[in-house]
């Protein structure tokens, strides 16, 4: 499974890091969607590739977007983060709007640095 991810978002690397720190068996692979990887995997899909508004996941050659990725990334988790999937049972189109507006305003209220995350040595691996 490979979560793509707005590599200069400081929320977005902070929901990586929460990933990555209960992803005990190390299931998922990750990359920025700015990446020459994240782009493949966009075009692959007949993605945009200049919008990085949404946490995407590829597993099994599926793509999820937005609330719908991010339930099926806790879907995954270790412990009891699988309880949120529960919320699939709401629709997206309500789940969505709420994902939207965070998305539309991650930079302003949690900021963005100049480039993307670089991976310390223990966790390049699970990188792309």
């Amino acid at each position: 499974m490979t979560v793509l991810f707005d590599g200069v978002c400081n929320f977005c690397n902070a929901s990586i890091n929460f990933v990555i720190d209960r992803d005990i068996k190390g299931i998922f692979k990750f990359a920025a969607l700015q990446s020459e990887i994240g782009q493949e995997i966009l075009k692959k899909y007949g993605l945009k590739q200049n919008d990085f508004d949404s946490i995407i996941l590829e597993k099994e050659g599926k793509i999820y977007q937005k609330s719908d990725a991010a339930l099926e990334i806790a879907r995954n988790l270790d412990g009891l983060w699988k309880i949120f999937y529960i919320f699939k049972i709401v629709p997206s189109f309500l789940r969505n709007p709420i994902y939207d507006l965070i998305a539309k305003n991650r930079y302003r209220i949690f900021g963005r640095t100049d480039a993307c995350r670089i991976p310390t040595p223990e966790l390049k691996a699970r990188f792309l």
